[in-house]
């Protein structure tokens, strides 16, 4: 009887509702910026402030970049292969192979070199990190550490953070070498292109300004990945359920946040760049 005599929404009401059902999704998108934003800004204030945790700061850079050395080489080798396979293949269909060398700089230095490590790492340190610090607040480590009168931010997360920041542009420096190392042999020992022309083209092309703006992608993307990793770790619950949760949100939330971050930096750089 009582849901008989409900009266239908009206027009009014039922676009309230829809507004309310699309605006939704963005104020919690807001709210979750917000939080990654200022979790950010207190591992910038600690950073100042001692004391300075330097033994748990080289401990995060090993764990981060030394540890990702093998498989950020490994999978700048094989990108550096492969791109250079597809650029011969396309460009000798306009007798222009001489400028796989050039292609293959431009395209590691500026885009595959800071884009593929940031992914590697994310998907390796991010995922490690996230669980570590998500491990230590459902076991309470983190309110241990407050008794203890040691700041958690301090202590957890401005170490990771830096690291992170200092590493991933090495990292991409080297992912640079090892993609151009890796499509010189595909290009001249395989398909045959002239060395001399392979590198001539690209010491003339590629310059320092490419190689500038791989390394301040990867900057960016170091702090990117490392901040939403330590957060979604950092304010992780629900027991080891709540864990996985959390190491998949940093693991995806990383990825999703490098390609629209990538998007933005290109703009911005070519534009200054263009000035």
């Amino acid at each position: 009887m009582e849901e008989a005599e409900r009266k239908p929404l009206s027009g009014l009401a039922k676009a309230e509702r829809l507004v309310d059902r699309l605006w939704a999704p963005l104020v919690s998108l807001t709210e979750v910026v917000g939080v990654h934003l200022q979790l950010l800004g207190r591992a910038g204030y600690w950073l100042a402030k001692p004391p300075f945790r330097v033994a748990v700061f080289l401990e995060s850079a090993e764990f981060i970049g030394v540890q990702s050395l093998i498989i950020v080489a490994m999978v700048a080798l094989f990108v550096g292969m492969v791109f250079a396979l597809q650029l011969v293949s396309s460009l000798r269909q306009f007798g222009a192979e001489s400028f796989v060398g050039a292609t293959l700089g431009l395209s590691l230095t500026r885009e595959l070199a800071p884009v593929f490590t940031a992914i590697v790492v994310a998907a390796r340190a991010g995922a490690g990190m996230a669980t570590e610090l998500g491990s230590m607040r459902i076991s309470e480590q983190i309110d241990a550490l407050s008794t203890m009168a040691v700041n958690p931010i301090q202590y957890l997360v401005t170490p990771r953070v830096l690291a992170a920041i200092i590493m991933l542009p090495l990292l991409a420096m080297l992912f640079n070498c090892v993609g151009l190392a890796g499509g010189y042999g595909v290009a001249v020992w395989y398909e045959g292109v002239d060395r001399g022309v392979f590198l001539e083209n690209a010491r003339w092309i590629v310059d320092s300004r490419d190689v500038l703006q791989g390394l301040i992608k990867a900057t960016v993307f170091g702090c990117a990945l490392s901040t939403i990793s330590c957060c979604q770790g950092f304010y992780a619950s629900g027991g080891a359920k709540g864990v996985g949760q959390a190491t998949t949100r940093a693991v995806v939330g990383s990825f999703v946040t490098i390609l629209v971050l990538d998007y933005f930096l290109t703009d911005v750089i070519l534009i200054v760049q263009s000035k």
